[in-house]
């Protein structure tokens, strides 16, 4: 059934992988850990195991932040992923408790409307009114349930959260302890129980951290890729993910028309074309590897669909201009202007130019 859902867990997509580290795993694991810290360092970062298995890697970018973010979850700190918009922090943090606990599903996703008792616990009302405050009335969120079987949870976009729903996190994090005080109990975290948390300053809605509960965080700061080779990559795996899930061939070209892509994106990020002779303006939004991987998986959907499957410069126009014109005043201009005076003058790349200028 697995093969049937349109997007797979990574405990279910990389099943293969995990369960050939657990069989060379031969160092020392935390307590409820499936794999050791090294393994999960290998996961993350890809390679050869000794057997000749080759690990596909998970994060492209610098393993210490990787080895610093795994050495968290051997301690009693939480680990809080933190970087722009697209830098892979939620990918990261599926991987990561994929790799750990084999289950990457325990997770709280951080909204505007996210309130304690998705954080804590809930009530199953007709055995509240029925029975009253009784145990088999609670109603266990992802945390509760990751402190009883020493799991690893999730909690995604923890700035989108209220500032006192943050909060009731504070006594899980440094006690390792949820009170019931309806029940006059309390429940203890097991251990290998830790959380994970994503978080940006960049959406509309952030609500800032207490220094209370920053201070039960270690934090990681993802970066945007250093280079364009390393951003490219990303892309290209991201994207060949997709296509295999959705079994949507990758034509050839599309490597040529990923690196045209990512390029684009760093210089409208960047605000100075590649070659570093003309400033650019950057538009409103983040111009994330993320927003990157979305434009080709929606023009190699297009040209599946409405080509001949080779994608072409027409087939990632529209995405592009979706990606770049958030504002359509500003950042149509923006774009404009870019059009004009780097990608028109470019050798090659008159087919992207006519075809954004076809649409804006």
């Amino acid at each position: 059934m697995s093969e049937q859902v349109i997007r797979q867990s990574a405990e279910q997509a990389f099943a293969h992988e995990l369960d050939e580290l657990q069989k060379q795993d031969t160092s020392e694991r935390p307590e409820n850990w499936n794999l050791s810290p090294q393994a999960v360092l290998r996961y993350l970062m890809g390679g050869r195991l000794r057997n000749g298995f080759v690990v596909q890697p998970k994060y492209i970018g610098n393993q210490r932040l990787m080895e610093i973010a795994i050495a968290t979850l051997t301690t009693d700190r939480a680990l809080l992923l933190y970087g722009l918009p697209g830098t892979a922090k939620s990918w990261v943090s599926e991987h990561l408790a994929a790799a750990i606990t084999g289950n990457s599903n325990l997770v709280v996703q951080g909204t505007a409307g996210t309130g304690e008792e998705q954080i804590r616990y809930g009530w199953n009302y007709a055995l509240l009114l029925s029975k009253g405050p009784v145990p088999e009335a609670v109603v266990e969120t992802p945390v509760l349930k990751a402190m009883k079987t020493g799991k690893v949870v999730r909690i995604e976009e923890l700035t989108r959260i209220g500032a006192d729903v943050q909060d009731s996190l504070i006594t899980i994090l440094s006690e390792k302890m949820m009170p019931l005080p309806e029940l006059n109990t309390y429940v203890q975290a097991n251990r290998g129980f830790n959380v994970i948390a994503t978080a940006n300053n960049r959406d509309k809605g952030v609500n800032e951290l207490s220094s209370a509960l920053k201070r039960r965080f270690n934090t990681v700061v993802l970066p945007v890729p250093a280079t364009q080779e390393e951003e490219v990559d990303i892309v290209q795996q991201r994207v060949s993910s997709y296509t295999k899930s959705l079994k949507l061939p990758v034509a050839a070209p599309a490597a040529e028309e990923i690196i045209r892509l990512v390029t684009i994106f760093r210089e409208l990020r960047a605000g100075v074309s590649a070659d570093g002779k003309t400033k650019l303006k950057s538009p409103s939004g983040t111009m994330s590897t993320a927003e990157a991987i979305s434009v080709m998986n929606s023009g190699l959907a297009l040209a599946y669909h409405f080509g001949d499957g080779v994608i072409k410069a027409a087939d990632l126009a529209s995405g592009l201009l979706g990606a770049v014109v958030k504002d359509p005043v500003q950042d149509k201009v923006v774009m404009q202007e870019y059009l004009e005076t780097v990608i028109k003058q470019r050798d090659g790349w008159k087919d992207i130019y006519r075809a954004c200028r076809d649409i804006l």
